[in-house]
């Protein structure tokens, strides 16, 4: 093996696990990221990866994958800056076990994140909330499991990762029910339980094994549904509600949006965005403020409380004819 093979092991192993005690979902985009760049960089100097050279990996080559990543592979932004970040990561372990690379290494650092435009967060209004929820046929055990999920996500505004990691005994379904979630970051947190999510929880448990580490959404297998199963669910049960309430069609569905429905919920009923950043478990309460640039109504009921400035409507007429030939010049 070359020096790129080993130095790239103790980044995983010695850096990302042992000193940083990075969370598994940190090492598996990570890991994702270097299987991508060596599949690339492999394709590219036809390389197998065991033999590539730290210097393969230069400032060119770097840039040439990132553009690969959007262009051929429609990656967003985001994903394209998130890749760079776990590549930065590396390059600074590395340049403290190969100095005589500092040259190579600094100008990969070099490479700046690519800025992106910021849209208005998608959620959904009470309408589509409610057609969402009556989609799933629950004659059906799957379609049970679908609408209990999909309820308990509009609720607590949990991220995908948190719902499918759910176990019977995170459920609390008494007095003062509530979910508890260890969430991004390792964050743990306590989410209450409004009485509906209670029932409708209560009557899914019923069918599921009652076993304490049992999942509380379970797959055919009887393991935790997967991330793409859930995003496939949401799809479908988007589709089907779309027929009887149309506007779900003009929206961007995906399993976030639940999570930014819940949110905007909360906005609406006159909560606080610290509080809305508990709930959700944010980093930061300025991280809920993308909710207060999404809500219209907000802006419509502050525009109601100013002034309008008084000022005769009308459009500019030249007072001679002279200057209106010259105004149409």
């Amino acid at each position: 093996m070359t020096a790129l093979a080993p130095t790239l092991e103790l980044f995983f192993t010695q850096r990302l696990i042992t000193q940083q005690h990075a969370s598994p979902n940190t090492v598996t985009a990570y890991r994702d990221t270097f299987r991508l760049l060596l599949g690339y960089a492999h394709d590219s100097t036809a390389t197998p990866p065991a033999k590539l050279q730290l210097e393969d990996l230069d400032a060119p080559l770097i840039g040439a994958f990132l553009d690969h990543l959007e262009q051929h592979r429609s990656c967003a932004i985001s994903t394209r800056n998130a890749r760079l970040a776990a590549l930065r990561s590396f390059f600074r372990f590395a340049a403290l076990r190969h100095p005589d690379h500092a040259a190579l290494i600094q100008r990969v650092l070099a490479i700046p994140s690519k800025r992106t435009h910021r849209s208005l967060v998608c959620y959904l209004t009470q309408p589509e909330i409610d057609a969402l929820l009556a989609a799933p046929n629950r004659s059906t055990r799957t379609g049970r499991r679908d609408h209990a999920l999909l309820a308990l996500a509009v609720q607590t505004g949990l991220r995908v990762s948190e719902l499918i990691a759910l176990r019977r005994n995170d459920i609390q379904l008494g007095a003062g029910g509530y979910l508890h979630c260890t969430g991004k970051g390792r964050k743990d947190r306590c989410t209450p339980l409004n009485a509906h999510t209670r029932a409708v929880l209560r009557v899914w448990l019923k069918e599921c094994v009652d076993i304490p580490d049992a999942p509380v959404f379970p797959g055919p297998r009887g393991t935790p549904i997967g991330r793409d199963a859930v995003r496939r669910l949401i799809t479908k049960h988007a589709t089907t509600a779309a027929r009887a309430c149309p506007s779900l069609a003009t929206k961007r569905i995906s399993p976030h949006i639940t999570r930014h429905s819940c949110a905007m919920q909360l906005l609406r009923s006159g909560v606080d965005t610290a509080t809305i950043a508990l709930w959700l478990g944010h980093e930061s309460s300025r991280t809920t403020d993308i909710y207060l640039s999404a809500d219209l109504e907000l802006k419509q009921r502050a525009l109601a409380r100013t002034q309008p400035a008084r000022t005769t409507p009308g459009r500019y007429q030249p007072p001679d004819p002279l200057l209106a030939f010259l105004e149409n010049l």
